[in-house]
């Protein structure tokens, strides 16, 4: 009886998961790496994951990947489970606070590219006159 109380009173036992989207994908990858030899952790820690477009990547041109792409790769009423939807399901807090900074970002980059037409137009119509 004492040997089955001991064994039974294990609870933290595993196995855990990360809850953060960025870090799902992680675990994702690396389970597709060899992470374990010097190759593999090398190229993980060449590997960088977000939530959201920070700072310096945000200027950066974004490139989409089209064998990637949802509606090319699944038959139309496939059902589909997204990171985020599922990462907020299994506990993650900071969705909202994601989403309000993706907002802001989006109007900062909406304005850049509104300059950055003008700036071009500009560029064009000097060349034309020149």
């Amino acid at each position: 009886k004492q040997w089955y109380q001991r064994r039974v009173a294990i609870t933290a036992g595993g196995p855990f998961h990360f809850r953060a989207p960025s870090k799902i994908l992680w675990r994702t990858i690396r389970g597709m790496i060899p992470h374990k030899t010097q190759r593999g952790m090398e190229a993980l820690n060449r590997l960088k994951v977000f939530e959201g477009i920070p700072a310096p990547y945000d200027k950066t041109k974004r490139m989409v990947i089209p064998s990637a792409l949802r509606v090319l790769r699944l038959k139309p009423g496939r059902r589909y489970a997204s990171v985020g939807r599922i990462s907020r399901e299994v506990g993650w807090k900071y969705g909202d606070v994601v989403d309000k900074l993706e907002v802001k970002r989006k109007e900062k980059s909406a304005v850049y590219f509104e300059a950055k037409k003008k700036l071009n137009a500009l560029k064009a119509k000097a060349e034309a006159g020149a």
